[in-house]
């Protein structure tokens, strides 16, 4: 076997590995950058929801970012019965995979 033959197949092989590892990686971020079709469908629900609740509106802010089907809850409320309706909110909506709360409680001082 000349050098240049097991480079050429080194380098081959290297690229075979690398474009298996790399279909993996694609599986995981199935929806791509934009996020998937429905994404905004769940984000328009959960909010729909969150205005039949008087409670966490207005002072009260609850902001909804949907991604992958991944729900992100953020902004402010005043108490955990507020936090967790908001919560609970968004997992009875169809396609909601996951549902990561960062919701935090507003600070009423001494």
């Amino acid at each position: 076997m000349y050098p240049t033959q097991g480079l050429i197949a080194g380098l081959s092989a290297a690229a075979l590995g690398l474009s298996g590892g790399l279909s993996g990686c694609a599986s995981i971020q199935k929806c791509g950058f934009r996020g998937c079709p429905d994404d905004q469908r769940i984000t328009a629900s959960i909010e729909g929801l969150i205005k039949q609740h008087p409670a966490i509106e207005a002072p009260n802010i609850v902001r909804v970012n949907t991604i992958d089907h991944v729900v992100y809850l953020y902004g402010q409320v005043e108490t955990e019965l507020q936090r967790a309706t908001a919560e609970s909110l968004a997992h009875q909506v169809p396609g909601v995979r996951k549902v990561i709360d960062s919701i935090n409680f507003s600070y009423q001082g001494l």
